[in-house]
C-alpha cells in the first residue's frame, strides 16, 4: 500500500475515533473517486460510527464524508436535515455582460481558483449551467471565493452565494440507445463513450473506472439497473436498464450520459 493510502486511512481511523468518543460529527474535505472508494471499503474500529457522503447536490463526483455516531443519528435520521449538518456551500459566477461573455470550460474556471492558493480539496465539483458556473466549496471558503473571483480568463465575472436549495444546479443527460453482446462493463463504457471495448481495458485494469463510488478492475463485471459508472477522464452515465434482445441475442440497453 502506497504511502499516502497510509496516511488518508490513518486519518479515517482518526475521524471515526474523534467521532465516536466526543459524540460530534465529523467531516473530511472533499474526496476524489480513489479516496472515496477507501472511503466505502472503510470499516471503523469502533462500533456505532456510520459514515455518509455527500457533495452539495444529487450524485455529485467529489464529496465530502461525514463520520456520525449513533447518538446522533436519531437526531439526524431524516436525509434532509442530516445533509444539512455538511460544511458545504455553493457559489454562483456569472458574467458581467452576458453579451461579451467568452465560452468557458470546467477547466476555465478550475485555474483561477486554484491560481488563489486554494487547495483542491477544499473545492467540490464545478458544474456549468449555461453561461452560469457552480462552485461546491468548504463553507471556510464561501467569503474568501466570493470577494477574489473577479475574472475568468477575460470575462470580468460577479459572484453570489447560491441559499436556494431549488437553485442548486440538477444533473443533464444525454440519453444513449444501443445493442452490447451483454451488460458487462467494458461493453457498457464502449457504448457510452462510443469507443471500442478493447480501448476500455486499460481503464478498467488501470483503476481508472468506479461503480456507485467503488473501483472495479474487472472488465467482466456486471451492471446492474440504476448503477452510476464513473470513468477518469471521460466522464459518467446511469445505466437505466435493458429493453429487451434482438433477433442476434444482443441485448438492447439504454443509458444516461451526464453532460
Amino acid at each position: 500500500m502506497k504511502e499516502q493510502e497510509v496516511q488518508f486511512r490513518k486519518r479515517l481511523a482518526d475521524l471515526a475515533r474523534t467521532a465516536y468518543y466526543r459524540e460530534i460529527p465529523m467531516f473530511t474535505d472533499f474526496l476524489d473517486l480513489n479516496e472515496l472508494h477507501m472511503v466505502h471499503s472503510f470499516r471503523p474500529e469502533e462500533a456505532g460510527i456510520m459514515i455518509r457522503t455527500f457533495g452539495g447536490y444529487e450524485e455529485a463526483e467529489r464529496q465530502i464524508a461525514a463520520f456520525l455516531p449513533d447518538a446522533l443519528s436519531y437526531d439526524y435520521g431524516e436525509k434532509e436535515c442530516f445533509l444539512s449538518m455538511y460544511p458545504i456551500r455553493c457559489i454562483r459566477i456569472s458574467p458581467c455582460s452576458g453579451k461579451f461573455s467568452e465560452t468557458l470550460t470546467h477547466r476555465d474556471y478550475l485555474g483561477p481558483l486554484i491560481h488563489l492558493g486554494i487547495e483542491r480539496s477544499r473545492l467540490g465539483d464545478i458544474v456549468i449551467k449555461g453561461q452560469d458556473a457552480y462552485v461546491f466549496c468548504h463553507a471556510q471558503m464561501e467569503e474568501f471565493l466570493m470577494q477574489n473571483i473577479t475574472r475568468i480568463r477575460h470575462t470580468t465575472v460577479k459572484v453570489s452565494a447560491v441559499e436556494n436549495p431549488d437553485d442548486l444546479p440538477k444533473p443533464q443527460f444525454q440519453e444513449i440507445h444501443g445493442t452490447v453482446s451483454s451488460v458487462r462493463l467494458d461493453a457498457m463504457i464502449a457504448l457510452a463513450f462510443s469507443s471500442s471495448r478493447s480501448s476500455m481495458l486499460g481503464l478498467i485494469e488501470g483503476g481508472k473506472v468506479f461503480v456507485n463510488g467503488k473501483m472495479v478492475v474487472s472488465n467482466g463485471h456486471p451492471l446492474k439497473p440504476e448503477d452510476i459508472v464513473s470513468v477518469r477522464g471521460y466522464g459518467k452515465f446511469r445505466y437505466d436498464g435493458m429493453a429487451g434482445t434482438t433477433k442476434k441475442g444482443r441485448c438492447s440497453v439504454t443509458v444516461q450520459k451526464y453532460i
